[in-house]
């Protein structure tokens, strides 16, 4: 076996002996993003099939999803439509500042409403109680579309940004997706939050292992490949 053969099998197995490495390391990052992500359904599901608590006045991760109750006053003056698409088709959330019998605001997506049904929501008038899901603000817009507040268009339900727009003070900084209790007239139409988390983890991770497996194969290959020539190059 002549030397400069050699070294290209040196490289060879060191190439894929550290591509097996990485791809190790990635199937194990995949194992591990997996049961994070398990666990992290698991607490939703929790939160969201649990007893709703007083909304507060601020929040954290761990409240997104939490099912929640507040009281006060519905301020349909600055009401706000967001665009939406949703399993009944396309249309508005319907996003309205309820003043709290605890002092601050908090904005409720109240519901989905038709384009064409939009200016028929119902207005109620005088304390209401909401239950609802903590939802994370959508700052800034949707998929290559930017929020527009000068124009009223709006594609997120971006809570500092609507606030701003409408000159609301003591914003509670997240907002509550209202449950599936019917509105008079049946419109705006709430509980039709979806919660799905994609878990492809175990997926990536088996085909993390299974590249690992095979450039040690090839690994292994070049490696006895070298090694038999080399015996016969000495026989």
């Amino acid at each position: 076996m002549t030397t400069g053969r050699r070294a290209r099998s040196i490289a060879l197995i060191g190439l894929c002996a550290a591509f097996t490495m990485v791809f190790v390391l990635l199937g194990a990052w995949q194992v591990q993003r997996r049961a994070w992500k398990l666990d992290l359904i698991a607490k939703v599901e929790q939160r969201i099939h649990g007893e709703p608590v007083p909304a507060p006045v601020s929040w954290s991760s761990d409240d997104v999803y939490r099912r929640v109750r507040v009281t006060g006053v519905f301020d349909h003056g600055d009401e706000t439509l967001v665009q939406a698409v949703t399993e009944k088709g396309p249309g508005f959330w319907v996003l309205t500042p309820l003043k709290t019998d605890r002092g601050f605001t908090v904005l409720v997506n109240r519901g989905f409403v038709p384009a064409e049904r939009k200016v028929a929501a119902s207005h109620p008038v005088g304390p209401v109680t909401v239950v609802g899901l903590l939802r994370a603000t959508e700052p800034k817009g949707g998929f290559l579309r930017q929020n527009q507040p000068g124009a009223g268009r709006w594609y997120s339900r971006d809570v500092q940004a609507i606030a701003a727009a409408h000159n609301l003070t003591n914003v509670a900084p997240y907002f509550v997706d209202a449950d599936a209790t019917p509105n008079p007239g049946g419109w705006p139409l709430g509980g039709l939050t979806v919660v799905r988390f994609p878990n492809s983890h175990l997926i990536y991770a088996l085909t993390w292992f299974g590249l690992a497996l095979l450039t040690s194969g090839a690994g292994l290959y070049v490696a006895y490949d070298a090694r038999r020539n080399r015996d016969e190059g000495a026989s």
